[in-house]
């Protein structure tokens, strides 16, 4: 039987290391704001945002091709060829109908992007504030809505650089560009050039998540300690890539796979990124640093409530039960006395 005052085997691990007790301490924190539950509500909005982007997509297309007739005319015919008879001629009505109203479609989808992206900030500065402990923060409707405003775009453009910087580390495969250089069968540099095109995506994305997590919170938190959680974040999210490439290419295989796959793996990208962003800015509340430079709440105040007892004698219940009780006792007593001795 185990000693009932012994510390059990987590308790053990904590006291002995100080990254464990950490990362219980983040997820105590993680747990008691509902951190899952504000990561689906960020997952909701973010694949909710893809619509309008994607309307504001077709727009642009349409304003290109309405440019360039002979690449349309190249895209009707390969979606003849494709799709022959009725089909494909109703296709390719669909692409020019999509042409014509590109000005309204990218209208309707900027118009509904600005809404939904304004919420979606909005819910994830809410979030990253319940990890921080900072409360809502509102500063008033109209500059609330400024802040979130000027916290999207700059979100946006860091996002976008990120992934722009990201792909174009990644879209050219380190032989051709050995090739392209002419230089032939150098594994070494090959593998180096690998090894730095990581480093970089690595590098972007801890500025990213630091970002995030330290300027996006409605109040003041320690910079340090989001620096600090940006990093863990950063590798976090490295290494999730890396098993989602994996698992997009053993799903692709199949017929089904190619239909579902995608926007399986797209739900769970999202929720997953939400919840390692999350559970980074918890890390960062909890760390000693910010623990001890916390302030400590005052108590609440004491309420002294007296209590006075008047004792204002025998009442007459009282009274005539004591008499009784003194009658009894002294016809008792008397008899004991008056008793004849044999």
């Amino acid at each position: 039987m185990s000693d009932p005052g012994k510390p059990g085997i987590l308790d053990r691990l904590r006291a002995r290391y100080e990254w464990f007790d950490h990362a219980m301490r983040a997820n105590d924190r993680f747990d008691e704001r509902n951190g899952n539950f504000l990561a689906a509500g960020l997952t909701y909005y973010t694949i909710f945002a893809l619509f309008p982007l994607l309307m504001v997509g077709f727009s642009v297309g349409g304003f290109l091709l309405s440019r360039r007739p002979d690449v349309l005319t190249g895209i009707d015919n390969k979606v003849r060829s494709a799709v022959p008879g009725a089909l494909g001629q109703q296709m390719v009505d669909l692409v020019s109908s999509a042409i014509n109203s590109r000005a309204s479609v990218g209208v309707i989808g900027l118009a509904t992007a600005a809404w939904v992206g304004l919420n979606w900030m909005a819910n994830l500065r809410v979030a990253l504030s319940e990890m921080w402990d900072k409360g809502d923060g509102s500063l008033g409707f109209l500059r609330t809505k400024l802040s979130d405003l000027n916290a999207m775009v700059s979100s946006f453009v860091a996002i976008f650089a990120t992934v722009a910087l990201s792909a174009l580390a990644n879209v050219v495969p380190t032989g051709k560009m050995l090739a392209w250089l002419g230089i032939h069968n150098a594994p070494a540099l090959d593998v180096t050039l690998r090894l730095v095109s990581v480093l970089v995506s690595v590098l972007l994305s801890w500025l990213v998540f630091s970002w995030m997590i330290g300027w996006l919170p409605r109040g003041s938190v320690s910079y340090a300690s989001s620096f600090r959680a940006g990093l863990l974040a950063a590798i976090g999210f490295e290494v999730f890539k890396l098993v989602a490439s994996i698992y997009l290419k053993s799903v692709l295989r199949s017929p089904a796979g190619a239909t579902f796959g995608p926007v399986l793996g797209l739900m769970v990208f999202a929720y997953v990124t939400a919840r390692l962003l999350l559970f980074a800015t918890a890390w960062a509340a909890t760390s000693t640093h910010d623990v001890v430079a916390a302030p400590v709440s005052p108590p609440e105040p004491a309420v002294i409530t007296t209590r006075v007892q008047v004792n204002e004698g025998l009442g007459a219940q009282q009274a005539l039960t004591a008499a009784a009780l003194g009658a009894i006792g002294a016809l008792g007593l008397s008899r004991l006395v008056r008793r004849p001795k044999k």
